[in-house]
């Protein structure tokens, strides 16, 4: 009776050892994984600390652009029209010239 209790509280003993063992592990494998964490949230910070910044700072320049890109349409139309205000006109310049030397030879 005397060894089976011994037998049992060695047992008891050695399951526990091991547990606490496999517990020891894992406390280090967490704390290896913690120290990880906290260097890539401090590299990401670092990173990105000056981010909505710079955000503001674009959102502010794309504003601008599409202002200008604006202004920059009207003006194409309107050159757009001059252009064709000035083909027709030398269209008609021509066609006005060619009657002329037309009308200078049938004389």
């Amino acid at each position: 009776m005397l060894i089976l209790v011994l037998v049992a509280n060695l047992l008891i003993g050695l399951t526990c050892l091991f547990v606490a063992w496999q517990v020891w592990q894992l406390r280090r494998s967490l704390a290896q994984v913690t120290h990880t964490l906290l260097y890539v949230e401090e590299a990401v910070h670092g990173v990105l600390y000056g981010a909505p910044g710079a955000i503001v700072i674009a959102k502010r320049g794309t504003h601008q652009l599409r202002k200008n890109y604006r202004q920059l349409e009207g003006q194409l139309q309107r050159m757009q029209q001059v252009m064709g205000l000035l083909s027709m006109g030398q269209f008609l310049w021509q066609r006005r010239s060619v009657r002329l030397r037309r009308s200078r030879v049938t004389r």
